[in-house]
């Protein structure tokens, strides 16, 4: 069976039935990290040979948390259409695409350009691997400070691939508003300067209807969340409403300092691990793709994210405090809460599909 001429009955049974090369070959447990290393964490654009170290501690923690080998893909091209198409001709030997390190905005572009095309599970985790953590620590967070996340109003500093995709999320779960900023200032539909994706964000985001610079917005917020470089200067951290919550998630050196954080927030998270509250990707993926895989989804979809979040903050509900929104990023609990999460979604949702209309 493993070579000639017994595995021909093997590839007979993938001809008459393609589905079955996820049981019969590592397609179906294996990921693909695939990047073009042009926005790799901390470091920005170094190419794909020197962000192939990255790609391969991804597929270490694929390995260590969900079971799923995983192998990382270097891309040498930043081209769209060259990204999109090898990426669509690699997929049949993966069971999912983990999308990695893109830059924004074309990350948007690549990873919708190959859900379209491809019938597995896709996720770019800059995006939607911070997002499904911040939506935990946030509402967690929210419970401490005695708030619903339907009343708070939330300041994002950053408009990449991990703005725009908490934007959505935060939105997506109800929380009540939220205003984003870019190095320009805080994005509105007034604004002349605006990409596609940002015109989109204009469109859902702002209902306040703030202009100007981000500290503008930071006034009686609730909520601030770093996802870009650069220092917030103090006087603006300290207009936010009292009680405040503080995710500044730039590496190594956050947008507001945990320190100067305190002064004014009771809840504060950061992307470090020297810290409590670290709101780290970590978290998200290797349940997110175990679930999807377990279930034989052919996407990741809105309702699996919001359960993986779900079930991110459902773990430490029991213990909740101040510093301790989100489980450690070691929790070895994390990653079969989050796949069960994702998996019983994905299965209801495979189920109304198969009900006739």
């Amino acid at each position: 069976m493993v070579y000639t001429p017994g595995v021909a009955q093997v590839c007979r049974a993938i001809v008459a039935d393609p589905s079955l090369a996820a049981r019969y070959t590592w397609a179906g447990r294996l990921i693909a990290v695939v990047t073009d290393g042009t926005a790799v964490l901390g470091l920005g654009d170094i190419g794909p040979r020197a962000s192939l170290p990255v790609m391969e501690g991804k597929a270490c923690l694929f390995r260590e948390f969900a079971g799923l080998d995983a192998i990382p893909i270097a891309l040498d091209t930043t081209d769209v259409d060259d990204l999109v198409e090898t990426i669509v001709r690699l997929a049949p030997s993966f069971g999912g695409i983990n999308l990695e390190d893109i830059s924004a905005p074309r990350c948007f572009e690549v990873e919708q350009r190959v859900k379209d095309r491809v019938s597995i599970p896709v996720m770019h985790d800059d995006q939607h691997g911070t997002a499904i953590v911040v939506l935990a620590a946030l509402q967690n967070a929210a419970t401490v400070t005695g708030r619903s996340i339907s009343d708070l109003r939330v300041v994002v500093s950053g408009a990449g691939a991990a703005g725009v995709a908490c934007t959505k999320m935060l939105l997506a779960a109800g929380v009540g508003d939220i205003a984003v900023a870019d190095s320009r200032g805080i994005i509105h539909g007034g604004r002349a300067d605006l990409t596609p994706i940002k015109a989109e964000l204009a469109a859902i985001s702002n209902r306040s209807g703030y202009t100007g610079s981000l500290g503008t917005a930071m006034a009686d917020a609730d909520v601030l969340l770093g996802v870009s470089r650069g220092s917030i200067p103090e006087s603006d951290v300290a207009s936010m409403a009292s009680e405040a919550i503080i995710f500044a998630l730039a590496n190594p050196d956050p947008e507001v300092h945990p320190e100067v954080a305190h002064r004014y927030a009771r809840v504060v998270g950061t992307g470090r691990s020297d810290y409590p509250n670290q709101i780290n990707n970590v978290l998200a993926f290797p349940g997110v793709f175990r679930g999807a895989i377990d279930a034989g989804a052919t996407a990741v979809t809105e309702a699996m994210k919001q359960a993986a979040a779900g079930a991110l903050a459902d773990l430490v509900a029991a213990d909740l405090r101040e510093d301790y929104v989100i489980p450690g990023p070691f929790d070895p609990r994390v990653a079969e809460v989050v796949a069960a999460a994702v998996s019983s979604v994905a299965n209801r949702q495979a189920s109304l599909e198969r009900i006739p209309r």
